[in-house]
């Protein structure tokens, strides 16, 4: 976890609860970036039993005990997470459907944990009267997703390398908050830093009502016109740098023109590069001048007649030759 950093200030003296994935434990590699990342957190991440209304049980006792500020769950743990009501929730490649990947992905007969268990165990044994439990579980899901409060508690993560469980579309027949990001089944250090940690950020702020200071970037300052030409134009690397320091500090919205003849190459871009941070944070117009905050970043030359309701940052500028300039400037700013 080299370049796995902390945050203090995030998540800062709340309960965080981690519900692990099948055949894993309260001693993933998960657990241990939650509490490296959030050393101001207190993490609290169960062994579940092999029974899973055994597992149900526990997490539901847990909750009236712990009283978590949020509930992240992977895989199998994201399934029992939907249905942890009432609280904020992350499901992150959920196996709504587990006992069809059971028995599709060979999970069954004798299995071994992936990590150690407080209670020593190192196997189990997967029956067919297991894997029933296990479907029967699943019935349980999405049996209070219409409640209006629970649609702004839930958010749905799905990995586009997801090679063993595929429950978007389920997901989104029942929440609206479903988020594409880039990575496979199996969390790792950059599909946490980048996918799950600005959605963990967004439930902070708005459990604490904080506002960030707002920036707006224009995606033609992320895209030299030297590059839009290309077929896929690749990012700058330092825009990337620029926007990931950004978002840590600020609210991040991302503006582009409207899309012509019912395609948005802007929105693609900014999925492929942006990931995560960029969803439900782009705004499509050619009227920039309506748009209220505190800065807004584009292109020198770019709109530099319209007045605008914020700071203008013009990259390109003699000010702001380089992404790096502009990541100075803000770091100077310290958040302002």
């Amino acid at each position: 976890m080299d370049f796995v950093k902390q945050f203090p200030d995030l998540m800062a003296g709340k309960t965080i609860m981690y519900v692990h994935g099948f055949a894993s434990s309260g001693q993933s590699g998960t657990v241990g970036r939650l509490r490296t990342v959030f050393p101001h957190a207190r993490v609290v991440a169960p062994d579940l039993p092999l029974h899973p209304q055994e597992a149900l049980d526990l997490l539901r006792r847990l909750c009236e005990t712990e009283h978590p500020d949020l509930i992240i769950g992977t895989s199998m743990g994201g399934m029992f997470t939907e249905m942890l009501y009432g609280y904020d929730r992350i499901c992150v490649n959920p196996a709504f459907c587990i006992a069809d990947t059971m028995s599709e992905h060979g999970l069954t007969g004798k299995q071994q944990f992936f990590s150690p268990r407080q209670d020593g165990v190192q196997e189990f044994y997967v029956d067919k009267p297991l894997v029933k439990e296990y479907k029967a579980i699943t019935e349980q899901n999405f049996n209070r997703a219409d409640e209006r409060d629970e649609q702004h508690h839930v958010f749905g993560l799905f990995g586009d390398e997801d090679d063993l469980v595929d429950t978007r579309e389920l997901f989104s027949q029942h929440y609206a908050q479903d988020i594409p990001f880039h990575g496979g089944h199996r969390m790792n250090d950059h599909s946490f830093m980048h996918s799950i940690v600005p959605v963990i950020r967004w439930i902070d702020d708005r459990q604490e009502h904080h506002q960030r200071p707002i920036i707006y970037i224009g995606i033609e300052s992320l895209i030299p016109r030297s590059l839009q030409t290309k077929k896929e134009p690749q990012p700058q690397p330092s825009a990337v740098k620029a926007v990931r320091l950004l978002i840590e500090h600020y609210e991040v919205f991302f503006v582009s023109p409207p899309p012509v003849g019912g395609t948005c190459e802007e929105a693609a871009w900014l999925t492929e590069y942006v990931g995560v941070p960029a969803w439900q944070h782009t705004i499509y117009t050619h009227r920039r001048s309506l748009l209220y905050g505190d800065y807004f970043i584009e292109e020198s030359g770019d709109g530099s007649q319209e007045e605008l309701l914020c700071t203008r940052i013009a990259y390109g500028s003699d000010t702001f030759k380089t992404w790096d300039d502009i990541i100075t400037y803000f770091e100077r700013l310290g958040g302002q």
